[in-house]
């Protein structure tokens, strides 16, 4: 009994280490990366947050969500109601996700997460746009927002849900393999395999990546910031 008690002590331990990492690593690629169109700002710490997810279940993404925007306040322009807008957006693409997956762990349900967290995520940015940009943004009502959905809102929040899902897709299995290698996951037969789908799924996300980039840059007229 001691034995199991001390065994799922340390493993509370490890996972609360964990969400904490990859809680800084989320802020860190916040703080450092992002793409701007317009008022909107796009960057990696959606991807972060739902490997945090991925790794340790959907309740923890959804208190990473909470930690990273929570956080994010500081350095918003838009105060209490960006920290909502960023909560809702990180936490229906992470939670989603890893629901889905949580359901049924293996490369099928994985995609099924990705593509129903990217649309979670759109839907839930579009009502959030509706109701919220309103309330900080003077002169601008909810006709002025619901205008802008078909040529900004829409688009952005497909791509931003795209490029972070790409990125889950890409460095899941290595963040997975590491974690246990070190001890942060129960230990696993299945090891990181480099084979004919891995490389595929490799090289896919990457494409969606860079077709990410390009819409944001050579449809929308984004920009690339690097630091606060």
């Amino acid at each position: 009994m001691q034995t199991n008690q001390a065994k799922n002590t340390h493993a509370k331990i490890y996972c609360l280490v964990g969400v904490a990492i990859f809680s800084a690593l989320a802020y860190v690629a916040m703080l450092f990366i992002h793409f701007k169109v317009s008022f909107l700002t796009l960057d990696p710490k959606d991807a972060i947050i739902t490997l945090c997810g991925l790794c340790f279940g959907p309740v923890w993404a959804l208190v990473s969500s909470l930690i990273v925007a929570v956080a994010e306040l500081p350095v918003s322009s838009t105060g209490l109601y960006g920290l909502l807008m960023n909560f809702l957006g990180t936490a229906a693409f992470s939670v989603t996700v890893s629901l889905v997956y949580k359901w049924r762990k293996n490369f099928l349900s994985a995609i099924l997460g990705l593509v129903s967290g990217v649309f979670a995520m759109t839907a839930v940015m579009l009502v959030a746009d509706l109701f919220i940009i309103p309330l900080y943004t003077p002169g601008v009502d909810v006709s002025v927002v619901w205008n802008m959905i078909p040529k900004l809102l829409l688009p952005f929040n497909l791509v931003k849900g795209l490029f972070n899902a790409s990125i889950v897709l890409l460095l899941y299995k290595p963040t997975v393999s590491t974690l246990r290698r070190i001890g942060f996951l129960p230990k696993s037969e299945a090891k990181l395999r480099f084979d004919a789908r891995t490389i595929l799924v490799m090289l896919a996300a990457i494409l969606l990546i860079a077709a990410s980039l390009f819409v944001i840059f050579g449809l929308l007229n984004g920009s690339f910031k690097f630091g606060i």
